[in-house]
């Protein structure tokens, strides 16, 4: 089908600010306020990490990359104890109470950057995948559905990773220096030796991806940088096999209180072992529903077998051509629209939803199905994308998945990163006005992907059988994650014997796990909990309000206002709930 467009106008509402707030009908006076409240935090940001601002939309920012020069944590360490200091200030003096709340927000944002900031200096030794950061900082830029003006300054951007501008130094001589002043701490972590070899691996794509990226904008004049570029990786990566490669290490144990923090950074506010004890508990429930409905979905696809892993292999092993996955996605998606609609789950957004297929460079830096979210700053009808990589690249070449290109697993994919879930959140975010505290500046794994994991459970009971099924299986899989990350990263399991568990019990590919287990060790230690941790979250004040409001409860108004919350952290979104959907039900 062909998608519709719809291109919404934004005025700034605080003429003060060099950034527009995110686009509304209609905005309250306090969200305005906050906006301006919000300057304050993200300016710091931005300094450092321009690629970041951009991809909130603030374009004053799109010629400038990020700050890797010398004394880094000191000077971003200075820069946010200056903001969240600003921030309590104006906290003390404020008195609306949403706007105190936002300011709040800000602050615990700042607390756990400057966190960051900390223990990454005191355990890690800062090696930077040269490569991957600038293909990805030029992506936040480039795409299609931006102005040409973005596009250009993109290009200044590229230059300015090259050395070619003005003032301007190598990043892969600034990302070498980094890593030199601090090689002599022994104690520092070094990174993993599968995560330096995959790189190395991947840096040919990466090239390709930003010739490919700078030719399909049609913008000219790339090729002296991209060849500088060329150039300067390929001696980085020579002096990454000298330097790098023979320090990295092979076990992926992390100090206690190093990967303590980095669940917190994600959301995940309880302990590990506990983290581990609810999701075994979560992993064997699934597993008894998932043998439970195998034999009815055997019989009604006529196949000879009942155990859940030989039905799904079975239901996998009918493949969709690589013409063919889009096209039947799209359908998916708009059978999916139609029943939210028709279920009364939740308002359906103003804007179409795209999908799409990853480029290889696009699945060399992020191998797992994802959303890619439309600018919240001054968006004048940009879109958000649910992308979705077809392999796993690894040493020049793609392993490929079968685990998402087959009809049964089209549902509840789309249902996670499109709608209900992620699509739906972020242009809710748009299209409700919510302050750039609640749809930014707090936003962390657990509320955004505990959303979208509560999502895929909304569509479960309206889907076709065998998509049932294979959304019990993304649910087992969510919760192996959250046993297997904290587990190998604790000294607790092996990889293979993780492996072995996503490949047998939740019926992965290889290529699949492979990217599950790189995930948990060096992609993003700890972050693969948070999908259950923030699906069992919400579900609990889902079960609180159903039991308080009892015959009034109302699901299609619970989840919309859930939704008006924007990201707000769990224990902040369950106060919403029980001091402002609670009563304004009960009052009805």
């Amino acid at each position: 089908m062909l998608q519709r467009k719809m291109v919404l106008s934004c005025m700034p509402i605080v003429a003060a600010l060099s950034f527009a707030p995110p686009c509304a009908a209609e905005q309250p006076a306090w969200v305005a306020a906050s906006n301006a409240h919000a300057k304050v935090l993200i300016e710091p940001m931005a300094a450092f990490s321009p690629e970041l601002a951009s991809s909130l939309g603030l374009s004053e920012f799109d010629e400038r990359v990020v700050d890797l020069g010398p004394r880094l944590t000191e000077r971003r360490r200075t820069a946010l104890e200056q903001a969240k200091a600003e921030l309590e200030r104006r906290l003390a003096a404020e008195r609306e109470p949403l706007v105190r709340q936002d300011l709040e927000l800000m602050i615990d944002s700042a607390t756990r950057q400057i966190d960051g900031v900390v223990m990454e200096d005191r355990y890690v030794l800062p090696w930077v995948e040269a490569p991957r950061l600038v293909f990805g900082g030029t992506q936040r830029v480039l795409d299609k559905q931006f102005p040409r003006e973005r596009h250009l300054k993109a290009l200044v951007r590229l230059r300015r990773y090259a050395g070619l501008e003005p003032g301007s130094t190598p990043v892969a001589t600034l990302a070498r220096a980094r890593y030199e002043e601090k090689a002599g701490n022994d104690a520092l972590l070094a990174p993993m030796k599968a995560e330096v070899e995959q790189a190395l691996a991947n840096t040919s794509t990466y090239v390709k991806g930003l010739r490919e990226s700078f030719a399909a904008v049609k913008v000219e004049g790339a090729e002296p940088a991209l060849a500088a570029l060329e150039k300067q990786f390929a001696e980085y990566d020579a002096w990454v096999r000298e330097t790098v490669l023979p320090r990295a290490r092979t076990g992926g144990k992390l100090p206690r209180d190093y990967y303590a923090y980095r669940l917190r950074q994600v959301g995940i506010d309880i302990e590990p072992e506990a983290l581990i004890e609810r999701a075994q508990l979560e992993f064997m429930e699934t597993r008894a529903a998932m043998a439970a409905l195998a034999p009815l979905v055997a019989k009604a696809h006529g196949i000879d077998a009942t155990d859940y892993r030989e039905v799904m292999r079975a239901l996998k092993a009918k493949q969709l051509g690589a013409a063919e996955v889009e096209a039947y996605y799209r359908t998916v998606i708009d059978a999916i629209d139609e029943i939210i609609v028709r279920e009364r789950i939740v308002d359906v957004p103003k804007r179409a939803m795209i999908m799409r297929l990853g480029t290889p460079a696009e699945s060399a830096a992020q191998p797992a199905p994802h959303f890619r979210a439309a600018p919240l700053v001054g968006n004048t009808g940009e879109q958000g994308q649910f992308v979705l990589p077809l392999g796993n690249p690894q040493d020049g070449k793609s392993e490929t998945y079968d685990d998402f290109t087959y009809k049964a697993a089209a549902w509840t994919l789309s249902a996670h990163e499109g709608r209900p879930g992620h699509e739906l959140q972020f242009t809710s975010l748009l299209e409700r006005g919510v302050s750039l505290a609640r749809a930014a500046l707090s936003r962390n794994s657990v509320n955004t992907e505990g959303w979208a994991l509560y999502a895929e459970a909304e569509m479960v009971p309206y889907e076709p059988i065998e998509g049932q099924l294979i959304a019990l299986q993304f649910r087992l899989m969510r919760a192996a994650r959250a046993i297997i990350d904290p587990s190998l990263n604790l000294g607790l399991m092996t990889r293979e014997r993780g492996r072995l568990i996503l490949v047998d019990d939740v019926v992965l590919s290889e290529a699949m796990a492979r990217q599950e287990l790189d995930r948990y060790e060096f992609r993003s230690p700890g972050q693969a909990g948070a999908y259950f941790y923030g699906y069992t979250r919400i579900l609990q004040l889902r079960m609180e309000t159903e039991i308080a409001l009892g015959e009034k409860f109302d699901r299609f108004a619970y989840n919309n206002f859930l939704l008006d919350q924007g990201t707000l952290p769990p224990d902040l979104l369950a106060k919403a709930v029980r001091e402002q959907f609670v009563p304004r039900m009960r009052a009805r």
